[in-house]
C-alpha cells in the first residue's frame, strides 16, 4: 500500500512538470537573446501553517497506571523541547469511557486536538467527517517523514489506519497475545513450553494438580476469540459480503477445543479475579494467554511468588495471533496551527528511540522496524527475552475488522460465546446463535 501511495505521487508529480512543459511552444531557432527565462519546476505547495506564537495540543488517552506513567514522561519530554507547543495529556478512563466522551464532545463541539482511539471507532469519526485525513502530514515535504521513515512504519499497524486509501490515524500501542508460563511447574514436570495445541492440551493436563490449573484464559476471551478459529482455519466475517461465517467446522473445532479442556477442569477463566494475572501470579494458575501488554502487570504480579517467562502462542491448523490497541487520531475541529502542532508531537512519540523506549516500558509492540534493530532495545532483550517474544508474531498477526460498533457487537456476540466457555451450551448450538446475532447487527 505503501509503495502503491507513493508511485501515485511520483506519477502526479511527473504529469505536473509534462503538463508544464507542453504550455511553452517549441523555438527551436530563436535566437539566445529573445529566448524567455527557463521556467523552474514548481516546489510541492505543502503546508502552509507556521507555529511562531504559543499552540496548546489537546490529548485524551485510555493509559492507566504504568502505561500512563510512560505516557505523561513522553509529554514532558516533548514539551520541554519544544518552544511552541504545549501538549496537555489527559487521562479519560478505560478505553469505553474514552470512546464515549470522544462521541459526547463531537456532539458538542469541544472535541481535543488529538485522541487515542480504536479503528473501529474512527470508522465513525471517517463517516461521520470529524477525522482528520494525515496523509498531507505524512507526506509534506517540510513537516512530513522522509520516504525512509515511511517506509521504518510497519506496514500491518499503519495499514490499520486507513480508509480509502487515506491516513487516518498513526499507530500507537499495539500488542499481541502471548502465553505466560510459570518455569518452576513446566520444570518439574518435564515440559517444554507447548508450541501446538496439542502439546497444550497435554501440557494442560500433566499440570492441573495439587490445586493449580494447568491452562488460564481471560475473561474477556470473546475479544480475541477469532484467534483461535483462524488458527483452525475459519473466519468470523467475510468482510466482502458483509456475511457472519463464525458458524463453521472450523470454529466448532476451536471452541470444542477450549470448551473440553474447561470441562475436563485443565483449564478456566479469569473469573472473580477479573484478570489472570493475579492467579497466575500467585501460582495457580501453570499457563495463560494474555496480552504482551500486560507483562508489568505480571512482572508485579509474580514478584516474589514464582519465576515466569513467556513465549509465543502455540499454533493450530494455521499461526495466528490478533493485534490490539490504540492508534491517534485527529480531530477536525482542531485549528491549522493545532493540527500541525499535534504532528509534531506524533512525529516525536513515534521515533525509533521513543517507540522502543515505550515498548521497554509497557510491553506494547514497537511501530518501527528500526526500533528493534537499536542497540538498547537488543540489549533489553537480551536482558528480558519477554520483551521480544511478541515481535516473533508480527509476521503472522492480524487487526480485528473495522466495521462500526465493532467493540458492542462483540461484546454481543460474546454472550453467546461465554455459553460455551460456562459449559451451558454446546459450540455448535451457539455458534449458531452467535452467527445469527451477528449478522442482525451487522444489517441493521
Amino acid at each position: 500500500m505503501k509503495k502503491l501511495l507513493v508511485l501515485l505521487l511520483s506519477l502526479a508529480l511527473v504529469f505536473s512538470l509534462v503538463a508544464c512543459g507542453q504550455d511553452e511552444p517549441a523555438k527551436v531557432d530563436q535566437p539566445a537573446a529573445d529566448k524567455p527565462a527557463e521556467e523552474k519546476p514548481a516546489e510541492p505547495v505543502g503546508i502552509q501553517t507556521v507555529i511562531d506564537a504559543p499552540v496548546t495540543v489537546e490529548f485524551w488517552h485510555a493509559m492507566s497506571g504504568a502505561h500512563g506513567e510512560v505516557v505523561d514522561e513522553m509529554v514532558k519530554a516533548f514539551n520541554e523541547q519544544s518552544e511552541f507547543i504545549t501538549v496537555n495529556a489527559t487521562f479519560q478512563g478505560g478505553y469505553g469511557d474514552l470512546s464515549t466522551k470522544i462521541m459526547a464532545a463531537a456532539k458538542a463541539r469541544t472535541l481535543p486536538t488529538i485522541s487515542q482511539a480504536m479503528a473501529s471507532w474512527m470508522t465513525d469519526y471517517v463517516e461521520n467527517g470529524f477525522s482528520t485525513d494525515l496523509t498531507p502530514f505524512i507526506h509534506d515535504p517540510r513537516y512530513g517523514w522522509t520516504e525512509a521513515e515511511y517506509k521504518d512504519m510497519i506496514d500491518i499497524f499503519m495499514e490499520n489506519n486507513v480508509w480509502d486509501g487515506k491516513y487516518y490515524g498513526v499507530p500507537f500501542n499495539k500488542s499481541t497475545r502471548i502465553l505466560y508460563y510459570n518455569v518452576g511447574l513446566l520444570e518439574a514436570a518435564g515440559i517444554e513450553p507447548p508450541t501446538t495445541w496439542a502439546e497444550l492440551e497435554v501440557a494442560a493436563e500433566k499440570l492441573t494438580k495439587d490445586g493449580v490449573i494447568g491452562f488460564g484464559m481471560e475473561n474477556g476471551i470473546f475479544r480475541t476469540i477469532e484467534q483461535w478459529i483462524r488458527q483452525a482455519g475459519g473466519r468470523v466475517l467475510n468482510e466482502d459480503t458483509m456475511t457472519a461465517e463464525i458458524h463453521s467446522p472450523e470454529a466448532v473445532e476451536a471452541l470444542t477445543f477450549l470448551a473440553n479442556m474447561i470441562e475436563r477442569g485443565h483449564a478456566r477463566l479469569a473469573g472473580e479475579d477479573r484478570f489472570m494475572s493475579g492467579p497466575f501470579g500467585r501460582g495457580d494458575v501453570a499457563m495463560y494467554v494474555g496480552s504482551s501488554a500486560g507483562i508489568p502487570f505480571v512482572r508485579s504480579a509474580a514478584e516474589g511468588n514464582i519465576e515466569w517467562s513467556a513465549a509465543v502462542l502455540p499454533r493450530g491448523r494455521e499461526a495466528a495471533v490478533i493485534f490490539a490497541g490504540t492508534n491517534v487520531t485527529m480531530f477536525d475541529t482542531a485549528t491549522d496551527e493545532e493540527k500541525l502542532a499535534a504532528w509534531e508531537f506524533l512525529k516525536f512519540i513515534l521515533s525509533t528511540e521513543l517507540t522502543a523506549d515505550w515498548a521497554v516500558k509497557t510491553g506494547y509492540l514497537p511501530v518501527r522496524y528500526s526500533a528493534f534493530e537499536l542497540p538498547s532495545y537488543v540489549a533489553y532483550v537480551e536482558k528480558s527475552p519477554v520483551q521480544g517474544v511478541g515481535a516473533k508474531q508480527i509476521d503472522y498477526g492480524f487487526f480485528g475488522y473495522k466495521i462500526s460498533d465493532a467493540f458492542s457487537i462483540s461484546s454481543e456476540v460474546g454472550k453467546s460465546i461465554e455459553k460455551i466457555l460456562l459449559l451451558q451450551m454446546s459450540p455448535d448450538e451457539a455458534l449458531l446463535e452467535a452467527e445469527e446475532v451477528l449478522q442482525k447487527l451487522i444489517d441493521r
